[in-house]
């Protein structure tokens, strides 16, 4: 026997005990019911004659052809996440209309989620013409329905009357001083803007910005407050031309920083293609913007583009944007609204679901649904899940950040 022959059979024998100590360990893992371990192991290596190579980022990562809605756990540590009962159950749908695609804001002392229509879908019944929808869902009532149930629930939402002054509702974060913080993509030659809204009725609405120095935004995205102040800071993509409801844009995609006791406004962070979601570390010091440039409106999909999570520091003294650096990139789709827990994970709503990354940008898991999430909240009851015709609660143990500005 050669040295060369002896070392390749080392290497098999080396390789599959690998794989034996990996299915021991898959063997060993307990999981929530329903969920799926994906030991990355597994899938390393698929070879030449795979039959399920993914050749559009609109098809979901799913070798085990796995039922959706279920949990996929890419790492031990998602178990963290989840805690060992998690479920994900549908708590409200209304198909033929993507009533529920955008701008989540919890609001505790009233337990209920608001949130918005999509502005520029398929299934929005929107336009040039028409405004997108904004409605709340009362969680008491969610977690009434399903401790009576093991199955899913249809809890009925509510439609807020609000005033002509708030277009496209794309975003929005809070509560902001007892209010939801509304941030709109504007429509036709109606501007974008930040918008405070009376979370009761009659759902009084203040704007409080509505351009950069005379100039119009192009249609604004999301927004988020930087822990420990009431200073906004939010992204400006041109999806509002893309899907057909604003002019032309007029201004490179960035992200803006907006101090409401001052009135000033500036760019804080550009070259981006779509700047989409926001948010911010706990203790300041760390922001995430995702680029959804993939997602291209009316010119189409292009896989070339970023799905892209961009991390950065936040300098303390102009709260400028710096260092960029890549955090994470989406396998499915495009990371679109962000969101983090107070372990430090990083949720995201991509293209067959709600990806979560731990802090070093590790996928550790995902609530999979199979099709387009953008968007998810915390609330006292679990994750709450934005899937266009319907809503969804993962009753996770993981607790996220708080939003609340006094």
């Amino acid at each position: 026997m050669t040295a060369s022959t002896a070392g390749a059979i080392l290497t098999v024998t080396l390789a599959l005990v690998s794989c034996v100590k990996a299915t021991v360990s898959n063997s060993n893992l307990t999981v929530p019911p329903g969920a799926v371990y994906m030991n990355p192991l597994m899938y390393n290596v698929v070879g030449a004659n795979y039959t399920e190579w993914r050749n559009l980022s609109t098809v979901g990562f799913n070798p085990t052809n796995t039922a959706p809605p279920f949990i996929q756990v890419f790492d031990p540590s998602f178990l963290d996440v989840t805690g060992s009962s998690a479920t994900i159950r549908k708590i409200t749908s209304n198909p033929g209309f993507a009533f529920a695609h955008e701008a989540p804001i919890y609001i505790p002392d009233l337990n209920a989620v608001f949130f918005s229509s999509n502005d520029g879908g398929a299934l929005g019944y929107n336009g040039w013409y028409n405004n997108s929808v904004v409605s709340m869902i009362n969680m008491t009532e969610v977690d009434m329905a399903l401790a009576s149930t093991t199955g899913d629930v249809n809890i009925q939402i509510q439609t807020l009357n609000l005033p002509d002054t708030v277009q496209m509702v794309n975003g929005g974060t809070g509560p902001y001083k007892g209010d939801l913080l509304f941030i709109t993509s504007g429509r036709a030659l109606l501007p974008p803007s930040i918008v405070r809204v009376n979370p009761s009725p009659p759902y009084n609405a203040t704007v409080l910005l509505d351009n950069f120095l005379g100039r119009q935004f192009n249609s604004l995205n999301d927004i988020k407050i930087l822990p420990g102040t009431d200073i906004m800071f939010f992204t400006d993509p041109t999806y509002g031309w893309l899907n057909g409801f604003r002019p032309e844009p007029m201004l490179p995609s960035q992200v803006y920083r907006f101090d409401p006791s001052t009135g000033q406004v500036r760019v804080v962070a550009d070259q981006f293609v779509h700047p989409n979601g926001i948010a911010f570390t706990q203790d300041g010091k760390t922001a995430f913007v995702t680029d959804t440039g993939i997602s291209g409106g009316f010119l189409g999909t292009n896989q070339t583009l970023p799905a892209t999570i961009y991390q950065f520091d936040i300098d303390p003294q102009t709260q400028t944007f710096t260092n960029r650096r890549v955090f994470a990139y989406s396998d499915s789709g495009a990371p679109d609204g962000i969101q983090l827990d107070t372990m430090g994970n990083v949720y995201s709503g991509c293209g067959e679901g709600t990806h979560v990354w731990n802090a070093e940008g590790t996928l550790i898991g995902k609530f999979y649904l199979n099709s387009t999430s953008a968007e998810m909240i915390f609330t006292k009851s679990g994750l709450v899940i934005l899937h266009e015709e319907a809503m969804y609660l993962a009753n996770i143990q993981a607790q996220g950040l708080n939003l609340a500005t006094l």
